[in-house]
Formats: structure tokens, C-alpha cells, sequence
């Protein structure tokens, strides 16, 4: 898997999300994003989504019903993200 994709994103969610007591490093890839893991919740999936829609052009609906699945842990983010920057882009 992409290292650096997934170092850019524990940025993103830090930085974002105005995280005051947890650093990048900090965050494991493979760690909840909800719930037991760094315990975001629904406001912090709508802040993420429009994040990483600005920073890599890819969009999630938190709405969509693959959405707990995307936002499962930075690893599964990563790979979302990485799989839809490589789709042509669909007009």
C-alpha cells in the first residue's frame, strides 16, 4: 500500500479536523477511525469528505452505504483514494 498516501491523510485528519491531542504519527493505519479508534464521528466523516475532496479530487458521500467501509481505517481511506485517482475521469 501507498505510505505516503496514508502519511498524507493522518495529516489531513489532523489537520482538518483541528486534532489538539493526537499527532500524525500517532494515528495507525490499521486503527478505527469511529468509534474505538480515534473516535470521530458523523460531523468529522462530512469535514474528512470535503478534505479529501479539496486535497485529491476524490469524492465520498458519507451517505453512500460503502461509506463505513471507506472511513474503516486511513488503510482502507488510502486504498479508496488510490483506486479513484486512477479512474479516468467520467463527464
Amino acid at each position: 500500500m501507498d505510505e505516503q498516501l496514508e502519511r498524507e491523510l493522518k495529516q489531513l485528519i489532523v489537520s482538518s479536523l483541528m486534532l489538539e491531542d493526537v499527532t500524525a504519527e500517532e494515528i495507525e493505519s490499521d486503527a478505527a477511525l469511529f468509534g474505538e479508534g480515534l473516535d470521530l464521528d458523523s460531523i468529522d466523516a462530512l469535514e474528512l469528505a470535503m478534505a479529501i475532496e479539496r486535497r485529491f479530487g476524490v469524492k465520498i458521500q458519507p451517505s453512500d452505504e460503502e461509506a463505513p467501509k471507506i472511513f474503516a481505517s486511513v488503510r482502507a481511506l488510502a486504498a479508496h483514494v488510490a483506486a479513484r485517482q486512477s479512474l479516468p475521469e467520467r463527464g
